[in-house]
């Protein structure tokens, strides 16, 4: 590698870490907006299932086991 471009280098590369990182910070806001909203969808088609008797009821104790379980 030629040292008279070592500085121009750097600073690209340093560019490149700064948008990579950003790019992770949306990329993870995105999937947790995703996660909640599918949680949300499957909790409202749990609700349309049982109002129409296709599953049956989760005891309430493991309801509250499945809600405490953080998300990813």
């Amino acid at each position: 590698m030629d040292p008279r471009y070592t500085g121009e280098i750097l600073k690209h590369l340093e560019k490149q870490s700064e948008l990579l990182k950003e790019a992770k910070i949306s990329m993870s806001e995105e999937l947790h907006q995703l996660k909640v909203e599918e949680e949300m969808l499957m909790r409202k088609f749990y609700e349309i299932m049982s109002a129409h008797g296709k599953v049956k009821k989760i005891p309430v104790k493991l309801q509250m086991v499945k809600l405490e379980t953080p998300l990813q």
